[in-house]
């Protein structure tokens, strides 16, 4: 098959990229976001706190978040199949070592450093990206269906991970999760993911003939701008990219929160453990709905800033299920609004950033946006344990969740557009 044709039943090569990008980026995020189903069986085994927990798992987001600025910037200079190789390397290393660690210490190299470091090689700033280098017309489409993997994995890995957890405990656990971990993501980056840009394989964006690409690329900020010229103060002195780090900071601050704790509130709350598991899934399906739905709303509307508005009402909304019907229908509910709502960020804010920044340099402004945006996210594990640590419940936690959601779905709404003045 020729990479890249369109005509004649061919099919263009940036499609097998989205499939590539939609497994590669659902065991990255599936594998982690199992992470609290972990919790309580390592605090029973090890007897650690949560607090202590919730520290190496922050420090995951946080090494997470520096890599992301370093995988950014190299993919737009070299072939991202390395990079993904060398990152689901680290990933698949780190959760096989999780299998024997004993110490605290232990845990926060293993689990915080190197699985965070190897994850940020192959996340969506690697992965997504990448993707929205080869569309312009389908980006909010690409991009979307490219995101649903995460909400895929996240559904499906929880019952694997679970269920090993429950049979064998929670080190076959990470272990069975490593080597998922290599063997998907290595053959998919080195067969799929050779060349950085539609145009080193002579294809044009889309899949369209090259003045067609020119002419929609000069109206939908494409960018022009080569890598080399860019520095980081051009994003630093820019209101629009703060603007995208608060309101996308603290919607991931509320998500890892979720994603960590959401298991443990459950069965404290007596709900039995495999059912509170499945919570973990039903978020998964909901952000299917909401990466495509968001993705398709973007290409359809004046500005995608209303869809990122409309994503974080959705997670507000959930919270808000979550603590007024404290049953497992209520846990179901929430986690279907709130996953619905969560898959609105993968697919939207690389959107947003290649429609203000161009997508020539989309993957050094997507790294130097996910290293702030995560950074701050990586505290929300840490808060949820230290409140519940405090007062013994969750309930001031969702509550300040809560407020920081709706803050944000307000906030969204005064991103300035590419030609509007700052």
């Amino acid at each position: 098959m020729e990479r890249g044709q369109t005509g004649g039943g061919k099919v263009y090569w940036g499609w097998y990229i989205v499939g590539a990008a939609f497994l590669t980026m659902g065991i990255n995020y599936g594998s982690r976001y199992c992470f609290g189903i972990f919790v309580r069986p390592i605090a029973l085994d090890l007897e650690w706190s949560r607090s202590v927990i919730s520290v190496g798992a922050s420090l995951m987001i946080l090494s997470y978040a520096a890599g992301g600025i370093v995988s950014g910037r190299l993919l737009d200079r070299m072939a991202p199949r390395w990079l993904i190789t060398l990152g689901a390397c680290a990933l698949g290393a780190g959760f096989l070592l999780m299998s024997v660690v004993r110490t605290p210490l232990q845990f926060n190299l293993t689990y915080g450093i190197l699985c965070g470091a190897g994850a940020s090689f192959f996340g969506v700033v690697v992965c997504n990206s990448y993707v929205g280098k080869w569309f312009v017309r389908k980006r909010g489409v690409a991009i979307g269906i490219a995101s649903i993997g995460i909400g895929a994995a996240t559904m499906i890995l929880p019952f694997v991970a679970g269920f090993a957890v429950k049979g064998y405990g929670w080190r076959a656990g990470f272990a069975v999760l490593g080597i998922l971990v290599l063997l998907v993501a290595i053959p998919l980056a080195q067969f799929f993911m050779g060349r950085t840009r539609p145009e080193d394989y002579g294809l044009a964006t889309d899949g369209e003939a090259p003045a067609a690409v020119s002419a929609v690329g000069a109206g939908q900020g494409s960018g022009l701008e080569p890598a080399s010229a860019v520095s980081y103060a051009s994003f630093f002195g820019d209101s629009r990219f703060w603007t995208l780090a608060f309101c996308f900071s603290i919607a991931v601050m509320a998500e890892m929160l979720a994603f960590v704790h959401q298991v443990a509130y459950a069965t404290d709350q007596g709900i039995e453990r495999l059912r509170a598991d499945a919570s973990l899934s039903l978020i998964g399906l909901g952000s299917i709905a909401g990466r495509y739905f968001f993705g398709w709303l973007s290409d359809r509307i004046r500005d995608a800033k209303y869809s990122a508005c409309g994503g974080f009402a959705a997670m507000a909304l959930g919270i808000v299920i979550l603590m007024q019907f404290r049953t497992l229908y209520g846990l179901y509910g929430y986690a279907l609004c709130f996953g619905f709502g969560y898959g609105s960020i993968a697919t939207v804010m690389p959107y947003l950033l290649a429609d203000r920044f161009g997508s020539r340099v989309l993957g050094t402004a997507y790294g130097m946006l996910t290293f702030f945006v995560v950074a701050a996210g990586s505290l929300g594990p840490l808060l949820g344990g230290f409140i519940y640590d405090r007062t013994g419940s969750y309930d001031f936690a969702w509550k300040l969740c809560l407020a920081l959601l709706v803050l944000i779905s307000l906030a969204v709404i005064t991103l300035k557009g590419r030609g509007e003045p700052l």
